[in-house]
């Protein structure tokens, strides 16, 4: 087992009512136990848009940017429906558990009818990506977005965005709250928050938010994914985006910045001084020719680093680790940036934190989510035990375990 203080052997894990119950140490198997080889944290992936996975093997032969891909993301949002989502979202929360991840927070705007009317019954979108998890059996923290003009100059949503906006803040706080009655008490589903970007939501309206919400919900943005977002924000407003949600009280622990690809030295302080996570997302920052971030200068400063899948262009929990790693590699010309520690606590511990979840250490009462690895592959064989997570990838996973019921096995 690879657990945070290191490598351990012949441990027995018993598991009651989803948790750990006990951990035994240096015993040997009894009959009835179910034996694992190398087993590590189940992963968490701290930042997922499920509907981007029709967009994978097809953006790839016309070159342009971000902006140009966001054309084909939103041609693919304008088809779903509440069926089409729900048989999607079973694909793709799917193959997470096939790779090891065992939680997702799932960045949810898709909301309402392509004209942006309600569904009736209201929450069509959202049911259908719970019941996906539950038929799946991965945890889902469903970030419920917040949407509500075109661009940082505060215009009326597009026709093409329509299906995403609440009409303002207030209309917003109501149907989320309406949305967790509707979910109900469920151990595999919790409902968490989210602001789209500073693009999307206008500072009053965050400011709103951010004052309205319990304060253990936990409230992810995304922030500085894009030069020309900080550009014509800071044009109109006369600071970064990150300089603004620091002062309208939006940072701090239960935040979670998402991409902060292009950061200022001072933003990378004031995140770093707040406690808050970033959630970066290395192969889809690469897909889409994003850049790369400053993760070592934010894990000094005090940020969490955590890891997503976002686009899904790949999901893979361990090449989103290698791609941490290798790209502060590229960007600074030294290598171990992240010792293999580091990497696993921020696809594993800084996820859960991420997602208001409790996180798995291999403790009494931790939830009973784990990850059994290969360690003989030919991708894996002769690796050091703490350091296989830079030689593994997810078709090395062979057993993944949410809540102590066995959800895959290869």
């Amino acid at each position: 087992m690879v657990a945070p203080e290191g490598v351990r052997e012949r441990v027995r894990l018993v598991v009651a009512d989803g948790r750990i119950a006990a951990v035994e140490e240096g015993v040997a198997p009894q009959e009835g136990d179910r034996r694992l080889r190398l087993v590590v944290p189940g992963f968490v992936n701290a930042h997922s848009h499920a509907f981007h996975r029709v967009l994978r093997g097809r953006t790839h032969d016309d070159g342009g940017d971000f902006w140009r891909w966001r054309e084909a993301m939103y041609r693919a949002a304008a088809e779903l429906t509440p069926e089409s989502y729900g048989d999607l979202a079973s694909a793709v929360f799917r193959e997470m558990v096939e790779a090891g991840w065992t939680a997702v927070g799932e960045f949810h705007y898709v909301h309402h009818r392509p004209d942006g009317r309600p569904y009736d019954p209201p929450h069509a979108m959202e049911l259908a990506l719970a019941a996906a998890a539950r038929e799946v059996g991965i945890r889902l923290v469903l970030l419920d977005t917040c949407y509500l003009t075109a661009d940082v100059d505060g215009r009326a949503l597009e026709p093409r965005q329509r299906r995403f906006g609440d009409g303002d803040a207030d209309g917003w706080l109501a149907r989320r709250q309406a949305l967790r009655s509707a979910i109900g008490d469920d151990p595999l589903v919790t409902i968490g928050a989210a602001i789209h970007s500073v693009r999307a939501v206008p500072l009053p309206a965050i400011a709103r938010i951010a004052a309205a919400l319990p304060p253990d919900v936990p409230l992810h943005v995304h922030v500085a994914e894009q030069p020309r977002e900080t550009a014509d924000f800071l044009a109109r407003h006369g600071e970064t985006p990150v300089a603004a949600l620091d002062r309208l009280g939006v940072l701090g622990p239960r935040t979670t910045l998402v991409h902060g690809t292009h950061l200022s030295p001072e933003d990378v302080a004031r995140i770093g001084g707040a406690g808050a996570t970033v959630a970066l997302c290395p192969t889809t920052e690469a897909d889409l020719g994003d850049g790369i971030g400053p993760a070592r200068a934010l894990a000094d400063a005090g940020a969490r680093i955590a890891l997503g899948s976002d686009g899904q262009s790949v999901i893979d929990p361990l090449l989103e680790m290698r791609g941490l790693e290798a790209g502060e590699r590229l960007a600074s010309g030294r290598r171990g940036r992240f010792t293999p520690r580091e990497l696993l606590a921020a696809a594993t511990e800084h996820g859960a934190t991420s997602l208001g979840l409790p996180p798995t250490r291999f403790r009494v009462g931790d939830p009973a989510d784990l990850v059994e690895l290969d360690p003989d592959s030919p991708r894996t064989r002769g690796a050091v035990p703490a350091q296989l997570v830079l030689t593994a990838t997810a078709s090395d996973v062979r057993t993944t375990v949410v809540a102590g019921r066995e959800v895959h096995r290869a």
